[in-house]
């Protein structure tokens, strides 16, 4: 089992940044592929970024590409989503989220195990 804890969101004007955290639970950290995902208001849940169980390959949606950075910390159990220059568009609700399967690159929300509760990232303009 894989509990995830997200934080960091919060209210920035477009053009801003903010680094969101996700801490996790369990000894088995470092054999998941880690993916942070998104949801705006009335729509679905997407794939934002997610990084190798090395560490040592990041993925992005295009929609981000430039302006996010995935990262984790194996010492602290955590991994991170910078993200600057952002836009109104960014807005939604952001989940930490750990893939335990072998695939190398998973998108698709069903191919994650463990989620967070959320975070809520706000970019007004």
């Amino acid at each position: 089992q894989v509990q995830l804890v997200e934080s960091g969101g919060g209210l920035v004007q477009a053009g801003g940044s903010l680094r969101l955290s996700c801490a996790a639970s369990g000894r088995t950290f470092s054999s998941y592929v880690m993916g942070w995902f998104r949801q705006a208001p009335g729509k679905e849940r997407e794939f934002v970024a997610a990084i190798s169980w090395s560490g040592g390959r990041t993925y992005y949606a295009d929609s981000v590409k430039g302006r996010f950075t995935i990262s984790r910390d194996y010492a602290k159990n955590s991994v991170y989503l910078q993200m600057n220059s952002l836009e109104p568009e960014d807005t939604a609700v952001y989940y930490c989220a750990a893939h335990a399967g072998g695939s190398l690159y998973p998108r698709r929300d069903q191919e994650y195990d463990y989620w967070g509760q959320g975070t809520q990232v706000t970019v007004s303009s």
